[in-house]
């Protein structure tokens, strides 16, 4: 009868040990909708999407430039694959670049596996271009938003969608003069302003001078999107020929986001088809020109079902070394709720 219980009992813990060493991907939290900035200073965001022609891209930068202003530029892929000198132009100035999707499809219509895509190929083809990257902000074609694209954009590496609180409608091609006077008459601190680049826009360049003029009188000054969130500047990207070993419950997305680098970079470098699939013990290259993150203290809170040798494969470590960081002694007993230092 004992006999019996002790294969009982051994065919739980294998089933638990499957469990809880086989973790399910976890995705990422939703994107924040953001419509403007949450502040008292007198500050504003100069934003201007990028469509197919972008000609109006470079009276743009010239008028920027001279007045020493910062702006964020919303670009398609296909846009960029029009004018990769403009885009270059852009960057080259160091405005801020944000993704407005490749296509500029309605994204309430699109499937998650679609928006991602459309995310992807213009964040592949901006680096190609300019070498940097699109991530975190976002803002939807034709604004259109709701809970589900917040999702898909967040799981994308895109923490923030970007609306605005004055709309200048300069893509109906109305004049200066009605672009300047829609915002010297709606500003307030935090203001995010849309604009666009494109020949439909025939009023920007000549608004632009006489706006900056008159906000600077008012006191205003001029940040990126991500200043005026105050968003963290991203690190440059891991060294190249990084070797990393996949553990269980990693995904492509959980090691680009440790390596500051792309799913598709990543996925490139190792000729990873899609659907992206990776095995636990795979050896990943990773692409980029940085060092590894610094390895950090782990601390791990047992769980039901967990055994030591689940946790030390979970952290590619060994029982041996848990064992002795945590002065555990023989048979090895731990038990639920305990707080382990995992040794990297």
């Amino acid at each position: 009868m004992s006999n019996k219980l002790f294969k009982v009992a051994a065919v739980i813990l294998l089933v638990l040990f499957s469990m809880f060493s086989f973790s399910p991907q976890t995705e990422a939290a939703n994107s924040k909708y953001v419509t403007k900035g949450a502040t008292t200073s007198k500050v504003i965001a100069l934003t201007f999407d990028d469509g197919s022609d972008g000609t109006n891209i470079n009276k743009i930068l010239q008028t920027l430039s001279a007045n020493k202003v910062k702006a964020t530029f919303f670009l398609t892929g296909s846009g960029a694959k029009n004018h990769p000198q403009s885009i270059k132009n852009i960057a080259a100035q160091g405005h801020q670049l944000a993704n407005h999707s490749y296509s500029h499809p309605d994204f309430t219509k699109l499937t998650a596996a679609q928006m991602k895509a459309e995310l992807d190929k213009t964040e592949s083809t901006i680096k190609g271009i300019t070498g940097k990257t699109t991530k975190p902000l976002f803002r939807a074609p034709f604004g259109a938003s709701n809970a589900k694209v917040l999702a898909a954009v967040g799981n994308a590496g895109y923490t923030h969608t970007i609306q605005w609180n004055i709309d200048t409608l300069d893509w109906k091609g109305v004049s200066s003069a009605s672009i300047t006077n829609k915002v010297l008459g709606n500003v307030v601190p935090g203001t995010i302003v849309l604009m666009h680049t494109g020949a439909g826009a025939s009023g920007t360049p000549g608004a632009l001078q006489g706006m900056i003029t008159k906000l600077k009188a008012k006191g205003y000054t001029f940040v990126t999107v991500s200043q005026l969130l105050k968003l963290p500047t991203s690190s440059p990207p891991p060294a190249s020929g990084v070797k990393y070993t996949v553990k269980a419950g990693d995904t492509l997305y959980s090691i680009a986001k440790k390596y500051n680098t792309t799913v598709a970079a990543i996925a490139a470098a190792n000729k990873i088809p899609s659907p992206y699939i990776i095995r636990v013990g795979q050896v990943l290259t990773i692409p980029g020109k940085a060092v590894p993150p610094p390895a950090t203290v782990i601390k791990y809170t047992v769980k039901s079902g967990d055994t030591l040798y689940g946790i030390a494969k979970r952290y590619n470590t060994t029982v041996a070394k848990i064992a002795a960081a945590n002065k555990i002694p023989s048979p090895y007993i731990i038990r639920v709720g305990q707080v382990l230092t995992i040794p990297r």
